[in-house]
């Protein structure tokens, strides 16, 4: 990976953060409205796809490289599992202001 390329994926990353936390700060602001369930539910929409969506970003890449790993040494089948599993919990945390 060059520097380009990292620089844009950290942009991209530090967006799709702060489309996050607005989404659930909207989620959370339910007190004082009488409208609230609407915004409620476009919090937690925005939310959970925008987590669904980074998992899915981040596990190409760690998809790819896990196979490579394997393919390499397939001895390190338990540690290419943990790693391609791990943006997963990405997704429970964003379908967390579901249950809220």
């Amino acid at each position: 990976m060059n520097v380009n390329t990292l620089k844009m994926s950290l942009r991209t990353l530090i967006l799709l953060a702060a489309i996050t936390m607005v989404a659930q700060g909207v989620a959370a602001d339910t007190h004082g409205n009488s409208d609230g369930d609407g915004y409620t539910a476009i919090g937690a929409g925005i939310a959970l796809g925008l987590a669904g969506l980074g998992a899915g970003v981040s596990q190409a890449a760690i998809g790819s490289a896990a196979v490579g790993m394997l393919a390499e040494d397939g001895s390190k089948f338990g540690v290419a599992l943990i790693f391609t599993a791990l943006p997963e919990s990405i997704v429970i945390l964003g379908a967390l202001p579901l249950f809220l």
